[in-house]
């Protein structure tokens, strides 16, 4: 982080939106999100907070998405975005019983993938970067799943015609994911899993990248 920055950044950058299209809100300082309205689309970034906590800031967060995804808006939540979003929409968030993923991972896409607006024409697996320890365990309510993993189920989902989670993190390079690899190796040694292992199978995710820059393109379409 201290190299390439933070969340807002990085999904900014791998967005390929320029500065003056993103307004940042820190929801976690207790700014409060404005109203959706006037903006293409909202993007929920990830965070090393726990949705499960049920923190104030998190919870009026929650609120809020739940309103936005009710009247339209198009959202894209990404890691803790994605609990959030599921949390807010009547699904359920806890620890992963599978523990943590981390590193480039293989996900297998659904055959509701073959319909989706941003996820048609992938491959039938595809690569992503992940680092996590919660998961969504029950999706909300009329959700249709879009991908999965190994270790986690529901590693992408869309509910209703404008709002996706994904647990993985489209906007992480290989660099970003060697980073966290590498600053986390005592935890996944904790969890019986090889760090140096884990590394060295870090590749690009461009498919992963996809799925993002087509939530933009399509939420610019239809603001």
């Amino acid at each position: 982080m201290r190299r390439h920055g933070r969340f807002p950044h990085w999904v900014r950058t791998a967005a390929g939106l320029a500065r003056d299209e993103v307004e940042v809100v820190d929801v976690l300082s207790g700014e409060a999100p404005p109203s959706h309205r006037g903006y293409a689309g909202i993007l929920v970034t990830g965070s090393g907070a726990m949705v499960s906590d049920r923190e104030p800031w998190s919870e009026r967060t929650a609120d809020w998405l739940r309103d936005a995804a009710h009247a339209g808006a198009a959202v894209f939540g990404i890691c803790y975005g994605h609990q959030l979003l599921a949390h807010a929409l009547g699904g359920e968030v806890a620890d992963n019983p599978r523990g943590l993923e981390m590193g480039t991972i293989d996900l297998d896409l659904s055959a509701h993938a073959a319909d989706d607006p941003l996820f048609s024409g992938l491959p039938e697996r595809i690569q992503a970067q992940a680092t996590h320890t919660q998961s969504v365990l029950r999706s909300p309510e009329g959700a249709v799943g879009l991908a999965a993993s190994t270790m986690d189920d529901c590693h992408a989902f869309r509910w209703g015609d404008a709002a996706w989670g994904v647990q993985f993190h489209p906007e992480f390079s290989a660099g970003h994911m060697r980073g966290y690899v590498a600053g986390r190796a005592e935890r996944l040694v904790a969890h019986g899993q090889d760090p140096g292992a884990i590394h060295a199978a870090v590749r690009a995710a461009p498919d992963a990248r996809r799925v993002l820059r087509r939530f933009v393109r399509r939420a610019r379409r239809h603001a």
